[in-house]
């Protein structure tokens, strides 16, 4: 186990390998390191989807934007398969000191986020945790029916394909570190910075990107143009096209400098001692087109003014995984063990920044 956030790929292997229950054939793409979404086989060519992920309640973002990242993060994973989640189960453990008015201001926004993208709340469990004092709220599960042949999984990804990339490194971790210290960022950084930082957290989700990249999926029979999909979550965009290229048993080659930084953002992690690189960047997507068809994806993603950039290409798996840079030089692409946004969060809270 990582000392904070989700399991390693070590930790990963030896707990969970061969472990997974009863081997069901209709299982398509179980668990995996890497891997956003189960896939099980369904009659008629169609199959069903699945994701999971922690929910949030977190006091210092508010109960509105707690509800959105607890809806969003999950409907980012499924939006990984180029569709939009359907259904959705809440496994809520609530700290006994929320309130009941609270609790139904917050489960009202859970509704709307999940009205606004077409899901349907189809049940879970809810109750009050003595001691449960954690900013993770439970857990929930997303799950949507597809035909079978147009679900993409990250481990799809082709040898030959161009990285591509929604967006910026690290917005949502820029987003939440303002919103949640805002006082430091402002006498720190100025009201500016702050209020650009804030502006980001309604675009953390991807849900947009990935519907708009996979028509390019729709009326293709051939080989598909875009192959494979992956979220920005912990460990940044670096983390996502490292656990793209496991996934995919493939090789990367990251250009380093066609990452996408933000000024907003690398003055705000710069203020917390953090790599954007390697931050929680949900918003983000990463995206595997097949090589020549760069253009019209990112022509496409930008007429609804979702900025896009070729970050790297996808390569045998002889090479290995690294980053380049413009001089030439090479260097291993280097997989964080925990993200190191949850270190500086809580060394801020600790060091009293309000």
């Amino acid at each position: 186990m990582a000392a904070l956030g989700k399991i390693t790929q070590t930790g990963f292997d030896e707990i969970f390998a061969g472990k997974l229950g009863f081997p069901r054939k209709e299982v398509l793409t179980g668990p995996g390191f890497g891997v956003d979404v189960s896939v099980i086989d369904l009659p008629n060519n169609y199959a069903m989807a699945l994701t999971s992920d922690p929910l949030s309640l977190i006091p210092s973002l508010g109960l509105e934007e707690s509800a959105w990242l607890s809806v969003h993060l999950m409907a980012n994973d499924m939006a990984t398969t180029g569709f939009a989640p359907q259904y959705g189960q809440f496994v809520l453990n609530l700290p006994p000191s929320l309130s009941t008015a609270d609790f139904r201001i917050y489960w009202n926004y859970i509704h709307q986020f999940c009205s606004d993208i077409n899901v349907a709340i189809t049940g879970g469990h809810t109750g009050s945790i003595e001691g449960q004092n954690s900013t993770v709220a439970g857990g929930g599960t997303m799950v949507t029916v597809a035909e079978k042949n147009k679900i993409l999984v990250s481990k799809k990804a082709r040898v030959g394909d161009s990285i591509l990339v929604t967006k910026q490194c690290a917005i949502s971790s820029t987003a939440i570190l303002a919103m949640s210290f805002p006082e430091t960022v402002i006498s720190k950084l100025g009201q500016e910075i702050y209020q650009q930082a804030c502006s980001l957290f309604y675009r953390t989700s991807s849900l947009p990107d990935a519907l708009i990249a996979a028509q390019f999926n729709q009326n293709n029979d051939n080989e598909p143009i875009v192959s494979a999909m992956h979220d920005v979550t912990e460990g940044g965009v670096l983390g996502a096209i490292y656990e793209m290229a496991v996934a995919s048993q493939n090789g990367v080659v990251v250009y380093n400098s066609k990452l996408p930084i933000n000024s907003v953002q690398q003055e705000v992690c710069q203020l917390f001692s953090l790599d954007p690189r390697y931050c929680i960047g949900a918003g983000a997507m990463l995206l595997s087109v097949k090589k020549g068809h760069e253009t019209e994806v990112i022509a496409s993603l930008a007429q609804k003014n979702i900025p896009c950039t070729v970050i790297g290409e996808m390569v045998d798996s002889s090479q290995g995984l690294y980053i380049t840079e413009e001089t030439g030089e090479k260097q291993p692409l280097i997989y964080q063990h925990h993200d190191p946004y949850w270190e500086a969060f809580f060394k801020a809270l600790k060091n009293n920044w309000q």
